[in-house]
Formats: C-alpha cells, structure tokens, sequence
C-alpha cells in the first residue's frame, strides 16, 4: 500500500505505508504547510481516504483526498 499526491509528484512509490496495526496502515511525512491532494494506492488501484472530508475534483474526473497542513 502506497499513497501518492501534490507532496511527492504522485510517484506513490516514494511514500510507501507500512501496518502498524492489524489493517491500519500509515507513514510519517514531512509536509510544507499548504494544502495538499492525495490518494491510496491499494493493489494498483488509486482510491480516495475514505475516512477524509474533503475531496476536490482533478483533471481526470475523479476525485482526490485533500488535507490542509499547518
């Protein structure tokens, strides 16, 4: 499991999660205070963080997680 967003160029390979707990993932980030867009990638398939409230259309009609930072 991997999460890719506008923090690490949607490469999700450079922000792989870990479990921490039995089916919880998760990763320490360092992120520059903004707002940032992100998804999950769970098995080649990028999803929205279904436990986020703010999602924000993109270019490709889809919806992404949004997280504001500081």
């Amino acid at each position: 499991m991997f999460v890719g967003g506008t923090f690490n160029n949607w490469d999700p390979k450079r922000s792989p999660l870990k479990e921490e707990q039995c089916g919880l993932f998760g990763a320490t980030l360092m992120l520059p205070k903004g707002t940032h867009e992100y998804k999950f990638v769970v098995n080649g398939e990028w999803r929205c963080d279904p436990n986020c409230p703010d999602w924000a259309p993109n270019s490709l009609g889809t919806l992404n997680s949004r997280m504001q930072v500081g």
